[in-house]
């Protein structure tokens, strides 16, 4: 199987509502690895790896997000694949 991987930015109103909870949900459903969490200018930051029609699947819907979320911009660059995730996470 290919794995690909991207580094991640959502902007808009992406904090405080669920998003890195939805985020996490919907990439281990997609049996994606890695790890999401907010940022210090409000948006929120993940690295994403895996099949590459599962990674399109997850960046189509960030593009939306969760239910009270407000997605302004999405930026996603494809970045080195990395051995050492076992499952998606949320980081702190």
């Amino acid at each position: 199987m290919t794995v690909k991987a991207f580094g991640v930015r959502v902007r808009g109103r992406v904090q405080g509502v669920f998003f890195r909870a939805a985020t996490e949900r919907t990439a281990r459903e997609l049996g994606l690895v890695g790890w999401v969490r907010n940022e210090a200018d409000g948006t929120v930051a993940m690295h994403v790896q895996g099949a590459p029609d599962a990674l399109e699947q997850l960046l189509d819907w960030a593009h939306r997000g969760p239910p009270g979320a407000r997605v302004d911009a999405v930026e996603a660059a494809p970045v080195a694949v990395e051995s050492q995730f076992e499952a998606f996470e949320v980081r702190r």
